[in-house]
C-alpha cells in the first residue's frame, strides 16, 4: 500500500446542481419540495450563489448557473435524497406534475436507472424511485 497524503474532510458540503433559471429551480426546490432556502447572496463577477436543503439536512443543493461552466442542458445530477414515506411523496410529486417513476421500485419490480434510464434494477431495496426537476437533472428518492 502506498503512502496516502494527510487529508483532513470533515463532511460532504454541497452538491452543485446546474439549472438554467436559478428562481424557477428555488420556486421548484422551495414550493415543491418544500426545501429551505438557505443562501441567496451575491457571488463574484456579478454572480449569484443559491444554496437550498431539506429541512435539518447538512447537506445542501448549490443551484448554479451555466456561468459556472458548461450549459445545465448538458449536465444531470446523480444524487439520493431520503424520504421519511416514499409512498406519499411519490404521489405527492405526481401531483404536483413533477417528471417522476410511474410506480416506487421495491422488492419484485424494479425501476430506471438513475445514471442510464434505459438500464432497469431489479428488486430495488430499499424502496426508491427517480424524479427530474425543471431542467431534467435526475434524482434519487430512496424511502427510509
Amino acid at each position: 500500500m502506498t503512502d496516502s497524503p494527510t487529508v483532513r474532510l470533515t463532511a460532504v458540503g454541497t452538491v452543485f446542481v446546474p439549472v438554467t433559471d436559478q428562481e424557477r429551480a428555488i420556486a421548484f426546490y422551495v414550493d415543491v419540495l418544500g426545501f429551505e432556502l438557505r443562501v441567496d447572496a451575491p457571488y463574484g463577477g456579478g454572480h449569484r450563489w443559491v444554496e437550498v436543503a431539506p429541512p435539518g439536512s447538512p447537506v445542501a443543493l448549490a443551484l448554479v448557473p451555466p456561468t459556472e461552466g458548461r450549459a445545465a442542458a448538458s449536465d444531470r445530477t446523480l444524487c439520493a435524497l431520503a424520504s421519511a414515506d416514499l409512498d406519499a411523496d411519490h404521489t405527492a410529486l405526481r401531483e404536483h406534475g413533477v417528471a417522476i417513476d410511474a410506480v416506487v421500485g421495491r422488492a419484485g419490480t424494479s425501476r430506471p436507472g438513475l445514471i442510464s434510464p434505459s438500464i432497469a434494477v431489479p428488486d430495488p431495496a430499499p424502496p426508491q424511485c427517480c424524479f427530474r426537476d425543471p431542467d431534467g437533472n435526475r434524482f434519487l428518492l430512496v424511502g427510509a
